[in-house]
């Protein structure tokens, strides 16, 4: 493969939040009113007070943006128009012979920030030890609702309509004939549908699950288990696992889509209620494992809740939600399998889903269950890392990129 000529792109992005919304938003953080929490040290209740309160105090004390600016703004950002809709995305141009453009995108409640440990080592391997063959142009880009694509002026957006912005993105606005996609949670679904709308502009999909195309519709569009039995001819293991996975899951999508605006009132109103309704999800999807305080710096956590925070991104990204059933899939052909780009997974077993499964082995063979992949390449199982994988365990998304793509490019 010989080098593409390097387009030039749109201009550069200084990200900068103005020192008014900075001081509002402590402001707000010192007048917190707490609430009672008797009895919830096992967080039985939800997140606890005890948990909450710290953090609150140190974001409105302590934590300091400017330096967190300061080290965003070591990567290139640009902001574009697409479509009327405003997107954001950080550009790593890859170090190598023939770097191979690369999309990363994330999920909810992730930022862009999220990608932050994979970026270099995929754009330069050689300054870490690898093949400068491997090498990308990484774009990892914020969704349409999200931290610095905002404000969300289509509200229909959903996985559907962000697929084709980010395919202008990438091939109208970069001039790319043909690039890579990795994505998770919400990522994985847009990146799905990459695969199967564009196709013929991908080198392939690296992608963190299976997931079908058509979820979230149907009369239990609510349901993350579409009406899975939890006692009904199960083994005591398995019931436990199955309501564990209801634990860990399902309130925020009943929430999302049934009341995602009345949520957002409140959230918009209160960073700390704001920060307690990610955060929950942070702890509970990350790794359950693993040390979440050592996984998770309190300036990672912070970050991240500063930029849906000033960017005012909380209901834009909760409104995507409802928007998949209410603006549902439509197969853009009719050939089938539907997804034809070259698809690879990357797996990690501390994720809670799906319930019964306890080894690689397992997991991996639960993959092709869907019929919506045609073209399933490699499926790696990881031990470590959960629903934040490229935050949790950077290795493993870093390996299977460029493995997958090594075959690809």
């Amino acid at each position: 493969m010989t080098a593409a000529p390097q387009p030039t792109g749109p201009e550069p992005y200084t990200i900068h939040i103005p020192q008014e919304v900075l001081d509002d938003l402590r402001t707000r953080l010192r007048a917190t009113r707490f609430a009672p929490d008797p009895g919830n040290e096992s967080e039985i209740y939800g997140l606890p007070t005890a948990y909450l309160r710290p953090l609150v105090s140190y974001w409105a004390d302590d934590f300091d943006w400017r330096a967190v600016e300061k080290e965003l703004n070591t990567y290139t950002h640009h902001r574009v128009d697409i479509g009327g809709t405003p997107v954001h995305f950080l550009r790593e141009r890859g170090k190598g012979p023939a770097p191979v453009p690369l999309l990363l995108l994330h999920g909810w409640p992730w930022t862009f920030w999220d990608w932050s440990k994979v970026i270099r080592p995929l754009a330069d391997p050689a300054a870490y030890g690898g093949d400068p063959a491997d090498a990308f142009d990484v774009v990892v880009a914020s969704l349409p609702g999200y931290a610095f694509s905002t404000p969300l002026t289509n509200e229909r957006e959903n996985f559907v309509s962000m697929a084709d912005r980010f395919h202008e993105l990438m091939t109208g606005v970069l001039g790319h004939q043909k690039f890579a996609v990795g994505g998770a949670d919400q990522g994985s679904l847009i990146g799905a549908q990459l695969g199967h709308k564009y196709a013929d502009s991908l080198y392939g999909i690296q992608l963190y699950d299976e997931m079908p195309l058509n979820m979230f519709q149907g009369d239990r569009f609510w349901d993350v288990t579409a009406g899975y039995p939890t006692t009904d001819g199960l083994s005591p293991q398995m019931r436990q696992d199955v309501l564990k996975f209801h634990e860990t899951y399902v309130s925020h999508v009943v929430t999302h889509m049934f009341d995602g605006q009345t949520l957002t009132h409140a959230l918009q109103d209160s960073p700390a209620g704001m920060l307690a309704w990610l955060l929950k999800r942070w702890r509970t999807w990350s790794d359950q494992r693993a040390d979440f305080d050592e996984v998770f710096p309190v300036d990672h956590i912070l970050t991240n809740a500063t930029l849906y925070w000033a960017n005012q991104a909380i209901g834009s990204s909760i409104r995507t939600y409802r928007n998949m059933n209410l603006h549902p899939w439509t197969p853009a052909h009719d050939r089938t399998p539907p997804i034809e780009a070259p698809a690879g997974f990357t797996i990690l077993l501390g994720e809670a889903h799906p319930p019964g499964t306890y080894t690689p082995e397992e997991r991996a063979a639960l993959v092709g269950r869907t019929g919506f992949y045609g073209d399933i390449r490699a499926v790696n199982v990881h031990e470590t890392g959960g629903h934040f994988g490229p935050w949790e365990n950077p290795g493993a998304w870093i390996h299977d990129l460029r493995s997958t793509f090594r075959e690809l490019r």
